[in-house]
């Protein structure tokens, strides 16, 4: 569900400026200056324009290949590639597509598709593009803009935000070495002095610093007792977890400040596509005769209105 329509268009773009490159010399070949050439140039744009038409870059076979074919092969590039001068890529991407196309002629001629197994996995890729089809036909329209500025406000900007607390640990492997570390915070030792000393934790160069986090992001036992702390106090006995034993300084506690739009659009367009594509597994079963059977051929309880996969 990645790649979009819009994707499409991106690729699409792309093959209409690798013909605006390769126009490119074409053009620096009519010389003259600048106030004679600007009307050539203006000549020379036509090209593109017909290109943008999903020109015929290549015929195998009797087979026409498509700037648009071209187009969807760039989108597959990685994006240090997609930085490679147009008209060293339209060659190299054409030649890939011609090569695909000649393969595939010649399995054709050769009666590949008539293997069974062949012919199942061709059935099964099939469907799948047909269902990936339907999916996005329904899930897009529902990406908008103002889809995910409406998420946003709801579960961002009006939302009651989760509590944060600012905290920082120190971690050894026994509770008797963090009982003499309390007792050392006692008479006045630097907390930070002692996590860099004795704790076996990462952040313990830094001091023990975790910086801010939500409770559902740690451990419940050091979650519990760090939210419990009021900021600039310590664990007066260790907390036990599966990593060791922890001795924790709260630094401070507020509510998680909202982010930036542009910081979770990406998880709010997942989200909403989580969101259609259930809805639309949903109702893709209503109307429908189903029957679920167990390995040994007996039927399923209450298989017939059994809940589609979860995403």
């Amino acid at each position: 569900m990645k790649r979009s329509l819009s994707g499409y268009s991106v690729g699409f773009a792309f093959a209409a400026v690798i013909a605006l490159g390769l126009a490119g010399p074409a053009q620096a070949a009519t010389g003259g200056d600048a106030g004679a050439t600007a009307p050539a140039a203006a000549t020379k744009a036509q090209p593109a324009a017909k290109a943008q038409k999903d020109t015929v870059v290549a015929i195998v076979d009797g087979h026409d290949i498509h700037l648009s074919d071209v187009a969807k092969a760039a989108q597959d590039l990685p994006p240090q590639l997609q930085n490679a001068p147009p008209q060293e890529l339209f060659p190299v991407l054409l030649n890939r597509l011609v090569d695909e196309r000649a393969l595939l002629v010649k399995a054709r001629k050769a009666g590949t598709a008539k293997d069974p197994k062949v012919a199942a996995e061709m059935k099964a890729a099939a469907d799948q593009a047909l269902e990936r089809a339907y999916l996005r036909a329904l899930v897009e329209p529902k990406l908008t803009d103002a889809a995910v500025k409406a998420y946003y406000d709801s579960h961002y900007v009006k939302a009651k935000q989760p509590e944060e607390v600012k905290a920082r640990q120190i971690l050894v492997k026994t509770q008797q070495e963090a009982d003499k570390i309390i007792a050392q915070l006692g008479k006045g030792a630097k907390f930070s002095a002692l996590a860099k000393k004795y704790s076996i934790d990462p952040g313990a160069k830094n001091g023990g610093e975790l910086g801010w986090f939500t409770k559902d992001e740690m451990v419940k036992p050091f979650a519990d007792a760090a939210f419990a702390l009021k900021p600039g106090t310590y664990t007066k006995t260790p907390v036990h977890s599966q990593f060791g034993w922890h001795v924790i300084e709260s630094q401070g506690k507020r509510e998680k400040p909202v982010p930036p739009l542009a910081d979770v659009k990406d998880q709010i367009r997942q989200q909403i596509t989580n969101k259609a594509v259930t809805s639309a597994l949903e109702d893709a079963r209503k109307g429908l005769d189903i029957k679920l059977f167990n390995p040994d051929g007996t039927p399923v309880q209450g298989g017939a209105s059994a809940a589609p996969a979860k995403n």
